[in-house]
Order: C-alpha cells, then sequence, then structure tokens
C-alpha cells in the first residue's frame, strides 16, 4: 500500500466493477452455503475459496505475459492484486473468526490481527507523503520478499496430506464458482458499467483466476477445514488452466 500509486478516473472504473464484481459473488456464495446447509467452519471457507482469488503470484505472471506490450493492462492487474487483499484481510478474515466465535469475541479476535494495522499505516504513510526511514524498510521490505516463500512451503505442506476419495459437493461448488461463475458475472458486470478495450480484457481475464493460497492459510489459522481449503487451491489451479486460456482468447473476442 505504501509503495503503490493510484489515481485517476480509470481507478474508480476498476474499484467499481471490483466492488459489483465482490458483492454478487459474496451474495451467491452465502446462498449456495444455507441452499445446501454448511456448518459455519466449512461455509466461511467455501465463501472465502471463491471470493478470494490469486490476483498475486498467478495474476501479475499471467497479466505481464498477456499485456507485454500494454502497460495499462499490467497496471490494473496491480490495483486488481491491492483490491484483493485488502478484501483478504477484512472480508476474508472477518468470515474466518466469525465461524468459530460470536459478538464481541469475534470481533476481539479480528482486532487482533496485525495486517489491519499494517494496512491502515501503510495507507496513512501513502496519504501524509511521511518517507519511511532506511534502516526501518529495509527489514520490512527482506520480510516482505519473503512470504511467498513462507505461503508456498506452508500450502504444501497441507497439500502433501490431501486424500482424494472422491470430488465433495463443496470442492465442485468451488470449481464451478470460481472458474466459471465469477468470470460469467464479470462479463455481465463489465456489459451494465459499459467497461471496454484493455480495462475491459484485463478485469474479464482477473475474474477467472484460481483460489488465492490466502484462503487456505486462513483456514490453518482459525481451523476451518484445512483440507478442504487446499484442495480448492490446487484443484482450481490446475483447472485454470484451461479456464484462464479460454477467458484470455474470448477477452480478445468479445473486447
Amino acid at each position: 500500500m505504501y509503495e503503490s500509486n493510484l489515481g485517476g478516473a480509470i481507478v474508480a472504473y476498476i474499484i467499481g466493477f471490483l466492488g459489483v464484481q465482490n458483492v454478487f459473488l459474496i451474495g451467491l456464495s452465502t446462498a449456495i452455503s444455507k441452499v445446501f446447509k454448511f456448518e459455519k467452519g466449512l461455509s466461511a471457507t467455501f465463501k472465502n475459496s471463491v471470493v478470494l482469488i490469486n490476483s498475486g503470484n498467478f495474476g501479475l505472471p499471467v497479466s505481464q505475459l498477456v499485456f507485454q506490450d500494454n502497460s495499462l493492462g499490467l497496471s490494473i492487474q496491480i490495483v486488481v492484486m491491492i483490491f484483493q487483499n485488502l478484501l483478504t484481510y477484512t472480508y476474508g478474515i472477518f468470515n474466518s473468526v466469525t465461524a468459530q466465535s460470536k459478538g464481541f469475541q469475534a470481533l476481539k479476535i479480528f482486532f487482533k490481527n496485525p495486517v489491519i494495522y499494517a494496512l491502515l499505516l501503510g495507507v496513512f504513510f501513502r496519504a501524509t507523503s511521511i518517507k519511511i526511514p532506511e534502516f526501518i524498510w529495509t527489514p520490512i521490505e527482506n520480510t516482505s520478499n519473503a512470504f511467498l516463500a513462507f505461503a508456498l512451503i506452508t500450502l504444501g505442506a497441507q497439500s502433501a496430506y490431501i486424500k482424494f476419495h472422491q470430488l465433495s459437493t463443496p470442492l465442485v461448488l468451488t470449481l464451478i464458482g470460481t472458474l466459471v461463475v465469477a468470470p460469467s458475472i464479470a462479463f455481465v458486470s463489465i456489459f451494465i458499467l459499459g467497461l471496454e478495450g484493455t480495462v475491459a480484457q484485463a478485469l474479464f481475464i482477473a475474474s477467472s483466476f484460481p483460489t488465492s493460497r490466502n484462503s487456505s492459510l486462513l483456514t490453518l489459522e482459525y481451523g476451518n477445514h484445512p483440507e478442504y481449503a487446499a484442495q480448492a487451491v490446487l484443484l482450481t489451479t490446475i483447472f485454470s488452466m484451461l479456464t484462464v486460456t479460454t477467458v484470455i482468447y474470448l477477452s480478445n473476442i468479445l473486447f
């Protein structure tokens, strides 16, 4: 957040699209959870697996490949990634916490998470143009660079114990919701907002990415079906080879 450069009318369109897209996904995943009567922990993990996407270590390389001669496309993906980070450490965490606790206890656990305060500090320092001293910034940056490695190692440790006897109902619904329904909702949202060109292409492609590894890490932290969460990350990533390719092809035809 501290290093980001956001501004301009185009950002307003992107945020508008992301707002519409995620409201639909949150509403849809909540409705599905109630229809299939998922218990609270499973419901929280299911909703996170559909709403939270891998816009960082998956989304950025894809955008760099697709928009290698178009800086606007990559810039849009960076905005999407920042939005997803905010969504993960607000909606995602609160969703996970309230599955195990209620009322004041849930709020207490939620506000114990240091990422909330890191985000607020990043926004504050950015808005006030306060320069962080080099001796403080260097270790922060080094720690940040190590996060991806630790996250993937953790996910790998979870995946090592995955046993696929059959595709469970929640897992099938996650695959459909993340890889099919989400891009479909994105197409409708783009049409409603009247977006076109590179902006429409970039947002349509960004909507097709697999489940975020962060959703799996949250289940480990709060004990909400971690094996199912790891399965969701693994399978959506595998099947996204087909769906993301299809969406990229369609984006060139439709927009």
